[in-house]
């Protein structure tokens, strides 16, 4: 439940942000900009912080490489279904989920490798801790 919850959350943020609705923080600071600054900045920092908090913890347990893994294998799922003809990717608006759903899942997995590799190796990572 909690990898679910993890990338749930990396959603959320992503979606939050930006997607194809004009729900989204970009489209309503860019509407809202000069009569809401203050609230534009404050949200802008706080989403900031989310995704420092994601991409330094996802950088730190697989690295750039395994972020390339990871995304290359969603692009060879994508290529796949596009060739049995499972998906269009003529629409704009369903590429711009796709690739909000395939980022999350870059986040998601690596704010969550931790217990992906115990999970599957039954052991445990330990960070390096200066005494």
């Amino acid at each position: 439940m909690g990898l679910l919850l993890r990338w749930v959350v990396v959603f959320i943020l992503l979606t939050a942000t930006f997607n194809p609705t004009e729900w989204n923080y970009t489209a309503w600071a860019m509407k809202n900009y000069n009569e809401q600054l203050p609230m534009a900045v404050l949200l802008g920092l706080l989403l900031t912080i989310g995704y420092i908090v994601y991409l330094r913890a996802t950088l730190r347990s697989i690295g750039g490489f395994g972020m390339f893994l990871i995304l290359a294998v969603i692009a060879a799922l994508i290529w796949v279904l596009y060739d049995y003809k499972m998906l269009d990717l003529n629409n704009p608006t369903v590429n711009t989920w796709i690739g909000l759903f395939a980022l999350s899942i870059v986040l998601g997995i690596g704010l969550s490798w931790s217990h992906i590799r115990r999970m599957l190796s039954g052991q445990y990572d330990i960070d390096d801790v200066d005494e």
